[in-house]
């Protein structure tokens, strides 16, 4: 009798992990094309929703290149300011202003605006000079991989990107090139900074700059300030409206996040970029949906024959669900190495695509929750099976 009970018992115990999961492999390795396509449709999905959000944070970080890494504390400019890159000119006497409020230690114009850059060969090109005060080092390029700084304290000389020589028709230090009519002489090289515009920058001290737009040395388009440690900004910022009404007070943040949003969400390129992402995952989904569901139909006999056997549904359901995991396991391995190496090699053109490890961690969840809830639509025919089917004819 106990022999009995302990056999009853032992049928009764829910079957391990161990043989769902195999059985889980097996159903998915059973038709090798299948299992291809079902790859290929994660695989696709992980690949364009990486890209498309690394381009997200390439593009964002783009934007805010040239703010992150000026060394300034407080950016004033003409009321009405939306991004970094359009700026109206105002009096180079805000600087004095600027330098005379509480907490302010230095102050200094910088000239941000477009210019035709005429190549060696011919042909011209529109670009983005930065001019700056080489003596503060609180502006001015950053990661430089070829020439000097200093040189650009020489007359008519500039630093630009290597990414973007071509563009420009340069290949070394010593081209020469004409700006807005101007001589200038390329004196080195930076890596990595991109503009969001099609416009490159091109990085020449204030007095150089002068001479490449159409302002007047008594104008610049923004004033930046640095301001003593432990001074409230918002307390400068107070002081200098009330001695300048017309313009614009923003610290390094309140100015990133304002030319953020205005590249990405006000012209609307972060939203495009961000349905395309969610587009990937919905292409996905169908492809993956029809996959499972048609694999779970295909093994449907197996099964009911599990169910004859004894096996519980909540067995049914695991072999289901881990043919899910397995196939996000999988997919989002392959999708997130291409993804990792289109990345690494944005890294020489002009779109930037930043894929940090958190978005490769959460993309994995979110592959999860892709593959478990295209699984739900086949679950609920496994479950229903009739174990009565495996004896009929």
């Amino acid at each position: 009798m106990s022999a009995a009970i302990e056999v009853s018992s032992e049928a009764a115990r829910p079957p391990e992990i161990g043989p769902a999961v195999l059985l889980a492999w097996r159903n998915l390795a059973y038709d090798r094309s299948r299992f291809v396509i079902t790859m290929v449709g994660i695989v696709f999905a992980v690949v364009l929703t990486a890209v498309q959000i690394g381009l997200f944070f390439g593009f964002t970080a783009t934007t805010t290149a040239v703010i992150q890494h000026t060394r300034a504390d407080l950016w004033v400019a003409v009321h009405g300011l939306r991004n970094f890159e359009i700026a109206m000119p105002q009096l180079e006497r805000h600087r004095n202003i600027v330098m005379e409020a509480p907490g302010v230690t230095r102050a200094e114009a910088l000239l941000v605006f477009f210019s035709a850059w005429r190549k060696p060969e011919g042909g011209d090109e529109s670009v983005l000079v930065v001019g700056f005060d080489p003596n503060s080092g609180i502006a001015g390029p950053w990661n430089i991989v070829q020439g000097d700084p200093a040189d650009l304290r020489q007359a008519n000389t500039v630093m630009v990107d290597d990414i973007n020589k071509a563009k420009l028709g340069i290949s070394k230090i010593g081209d020469r090139v004409e700006i807005n009519g101007h001589r200038a002489r390329v004196v080195g090289f930076t890596h990595g900074i991109r503009s969001f515009t099609t416009s490159p920058y091109v990085f020449a001290t204030y007095r150089n700059a002068i001479d490449y737009g159409y302002l007047r040395d008594n104008q610049a388009e923004y004033v930046i300030a640095r301001l003593a440690p432990g001074t409230d900004p918002m307390a400068v910022k107070r002081a200098l409206h009330r001695r300048l009404p017309s313009v614009d007070l923003l610290t390094r943040d309140e100015f990133a996040d304002l030319t953020k949003t205005y590249w990405m969400f006000t012209t609307g390129a972060g939203t495009a970029i961000l349905v395309a992402a969610a587009l990937g995952l919905v292409v996905g989904m169908v492809i993956v949906a029809q996959v499972l569901y048609a694999t779970t139909v295909d093994h449907l006999t197996e099964f009911g024959t599990l169910r004859a056997m004894g096996a519980p549904q909540g067995f049914i359901l695991r072999v289901i669900l881990w043919q899910a995991t397995i196939a996000a396991l999988l997919g989002h391995g392959i999708g997130i190495v291409i993804a990792m190496a289109i990345a690494r090699g944005s890294q020489y053109s002009t779109a930037l695509i930043i894929i940090p490890p958190g978005l490769a961690v959460g993309l994995f969840a979110v592959t999860f929750l892709m593959c478990a809830g295209a699984s739900l639509v086949s679950i609920r025919k496994a479950m229903t099976i009739d174990p009565a089917m495996v004896f009929q004819r």
